[in-house]
């Protein structure tokens, strides 16, 4: 018998005691099975928040569909609303001449080839088509409880923590690579959670430093190493003994401190500035950077050695814009964490939370409900009030500026047809260091197209941010 798609509603599965949420690409090892997983929906109850797409059979969406379609219980999807088949060209959405239209990345569209990472919005559903692996996303739900302090990840986010927690027993330095705001230092406190190390937890932000003090905080110094040396002090190194460091923005270090930190690496031993001997440290380091450390290797302004050293084992963190399926459970336990758990989200601010780019990921994102709750508050607004439109900043609204419009097949196949080649894209990426929005503006396409041919070309904003 042919295969039917498969929804995938598991309430115990994937639960994980994470908060991390870390342009790396979803790289799932379960498979090469496509599907749709649920970004938002009014009741998500009575929506499949994992759907397995079958290439011998398409899928029917609508309020009334066969056995095995997609059933989206809502006034503002038709009856039967679209489908969704694998063409000669790809996995295609076709709309059924429903009342509300179908979307594609805030487009409405007759026919459209989805690729990688599109948003689909059926009604006041919103979906997010993965290409493959979508096995990985069994047990997913976007209505799990959520409180102050529970943890929320999906597949890419576990797979990192997994790999960190495999680790973290062992003495190996660990390197976190991940773009502003994507959580290193929760990365960092979870591998010093698994070590069993009893020693503290010490971390310092080497860009934050100036470099003429840095060696002072790291290694600590002599009473009389230098002008105004009047005491001995114990540096981070020593302060982590039995511990774990954590070294933040280490691109930043200059290569004086380099090749002293080398040592401590290579020796396990400790000269504070002005000792004559050294001590004796058992420091767990980890390290973390945005910036391309084999870059900086090549440019002579990071040490090649001590590089290899730190990336005893190496912790990509993914971008918030690859994890769209985190969105609104993360939103809601941010929500939770200041004050408001009972804040629900409206459909229009959820489809402006999934089209923005997050930039400068989870933190941005926090940012973005601590001034929603400031303006709840400021208006009394109940506990049980809606995230909506008026609450979010400007740079969120703007992805939604042209959303809705129609876009037909004839229309898409012509954007792509005009693509430019990957070294124009890359220029106007520099001149504008990497804000797509910006390129989307000066190219006059919206900033989903900008990411396709992104995706397209291999490149990455956060390389061109500097």
């Amino acid at each position: 018998m042919p295969d039917r798609p498969r929804f995938s509603d598991s309430e115990t599965a994937g639960t994980e005691d994470l908060h991390l949420l870390g342009e790396a690409p979803l790289r799932p090892t379960s498979g090469e099975r496509a599907g749709l997983v649920l970004l938002h929906a009014p009741d998500p109850r009575a929506v499949p928040h994992v759907v397995e797409l079958s290439a011998s059979e398409p899928l029917m969406i609508g309020r009334e569909t066969p056995a095995g379609g997609l059933t989206l219980p809502q006034t503002a999807v038709s009856r039967v609303h679209a489908r969704v088949h694998r063409a000669p060209g790809g996995w295609t959405v076709t709309d059924l001449d429903s009342r509300n239209g179908t979307l594609v990345n805030g487009r409405r569209v007759g026919e459209a080839v989805l690729e990688h990472q599109d948003e689909l919005r059926v009604g006041d559903a919103i979906f997010v088509f993965v290409a493959r692996g979508i096995d990985a996303f069994a047990g997913h739900r976007i209505d799990r409880p959520v409180s102050a302090t529970e943890r929320v990840a999906g597949p890419q986010t576990r797979a990192v923590f997994d790999a960190l927690r495999a680790v973290g027993p062992s003495n190996l330095a660990v390197l976190v690579l991940g773009e502003t705001g994507t959580g290193k230092e929760l990365a960092a406190r979870a591998v010093h959670a698994q070590s069993g190390r009893r020693g503290r937890f010490a971390a310092l932000n080497c860009a934050a430093v100036p470099t003429h003090i840095v060696e002072s905080e790291l290694f600590g110094h002599r009473r009389g190493a230098f002008t105004g040396a009047d005491r001995d002090k114990l540096g981070l190194i020593g302060s982590a003994d039995g511990g774990t460091l954590f070294l933040d923005e280490v691109g930043d270090l200059g290569r004086e401190a380099q090749a002293k930190l080398l040592r401590v690496l290579e020796t396990g031993e400790l000269f504070p500035l002005g000792a004559t001997t050294p001590e004796r440290v058992d420091v767990r380091f980890v390290a973390a950077t945005n910036r391309d450390l084999p870059r900086l290797v090549e440019a002579g302004s990071f040490r090649a050695d001590l590089y290899a050293r730190l990336s005893g084992h190496v912790a990509l963190l993914p971008p918030l814009r690859t994890r769209k399926e985190e969105l609104m459970p993360l939103t809601r336990h941010l929500f939770a964490k200041h004050g408001r758990k009972d804040v629900s989200i409206s459909t229009p601010a959820a489809a402006a939370l999934c089209h923005h780019d997050w930039p400068f990921n989870v933190r941005e994102l926090e940012s973005l409900v601590r001034r929603a709750i400031a303006l709840l508050d400021a208006k009394g607004a109940p506990p049980t009030a809606s995230l909506e439109l008026e609450h979010l900043p400007e740079s969120v609204l703007e992805g939604l500026t042209g959303y809705g419009d129609p876009r037909e097949a004839a229309s898409a196949a012509a954007t792509d047809a005009t693509a430019p080649d990957a070294e124009l894209l890359r220029e106007a990426l520099v001149r504008h260091r990497g804000n797509v929005a910006a390129v989307a503006r000066e190219m006059r396409k919206d900033r989903v197209q900008i990411h396709r041919w992104m995706r397209r070309f291999g490149l990455d904003p956060s390389d061109f941010r500097g």
